[in-house]
């Protein structure tokens, strides 16, 4: 089985887990996902199955999409409301200081991840360190808030929603922590939606409990749909059967699109998607990437 698998992940479940069930629904053993949601969050979850797993990183760097649920006054150890409480503080915050707040985030800065997180750190997973009660001085890394908007105000129980579009590797309990930090009060997520990843919106994907092993096969996608965004470039027969076995074509030897020295593109033989060719400007020549 090859392709595509948009799925609206549920809450109580890892991402790890949703893999695992469609892995026993659709009887593939190489399978892979981008860009993993913790137990409590729910929406879209790019799975690949096959040989499509080799396309899963031209996702990983995309920008996504979420709403959020946050309360004010609490901050846990996990940065969610899952975790040990470790401070309550009274509120004392309006909407309008909120929504200037939210809109302070907007652009590129520096973010810390939680230390309840899948990173690593010497092999090991932050997460099991931080279960041994181990802390570790996590450096902060590049981030860019695209948008950011207050969806709701503040309610009796000092909790707002908010929309946001993020750059890879922001984490949004950690966004929710800075807030808090910055309101002064703290912060901890309660709710949390990815809505969007490279193009694929949550109306787009199937909820991982409508998935049955007589359907499954009907909402799997083409595995080129998930590197849509890329240029797409036809080779005659000749060129595909070298291209497949791991050849690189000359740039003079077929209509290139507009293309920078680097680019990435999407390789088809009699419109069948054959994989990625990375362009080489300097040797005038379209190297593989990656096969399907």
């Amino acid at each position: 089985m090859l392709g595509l698998l948009l799925i609206n992940k549920p809450a109580g479940i890892t991402s790890y887990g949703a893999v695992a069930k469609v892995k026993r629904l659709s009887g593939e053993k190489r399978i892979g996902h981008t860009g993993t949601l913790d137990p409590m969050a729910t929406g879209v979850l790019p799975v690949f199955l096959g040989r499509a797993t080799v396309l899963s990183s031209y996702l990983l760097m995309s920008d996504k999409g979420y709403t959020a649920k946050a309360k004010l006054g609490i901050t846990t150890d996990t940065l969610d409301i899952t975790g040990k409480t470790e401070e309550v503080k009274d509120v004392c915050v309006g909407d309008e200081e909120l929504t200037r707040v939210l809109s302070s985030f907007l652009g590129d800065s520096l973010q810390k991840p939680p230390m309840f997180s899948a990173l690593k750190k010497d092999g090991q997973r932050l997460y099991d360190l931080a279960r041994k009660g181990e802390k570790i001085d996590i450096p902060a890394r590049n981030i860019t808030v695209h948008s950011i908007n207050l969806l709701s105000p503040l309610d009796k129980n000092n909790e707002f929603s908010f929309e946001t579009t993020v750059s890879k590797g922001t984490y949004i309990r950690s966004l929710v922590r800075d807030i808090g930090e910055k309101l002064g009060t703290g912060a901890t997520l309660t709710e949390l939606v990815r809505t969007k990843t490279a193009g694929f919106k949550i109306e787009d994907c199937v909820n991982l409990n409508e998935l049955t092993n007589e359907n499954i096969k009907k909402y799997i996608l083409p595995a080129d749909t998930a590197v849509k965004h890329l240029k797409r470039v036809n080779v005659t027969e000749k060129q595909a059967v070298r291209f497949n076995n791991g050849g690189q074509l000359s740039l003079d030897r077929f209509n290139m699109p507009e293309t920078e020295n680097g680019e990435v593109l999407r390789v088809y033989g009699a419109d069948a998607f054959l994989g990625l060719g990375a362009v080489d400007r300097e040797n005038n020549m379209l190297i593989i990437k990656c096969l399907v």
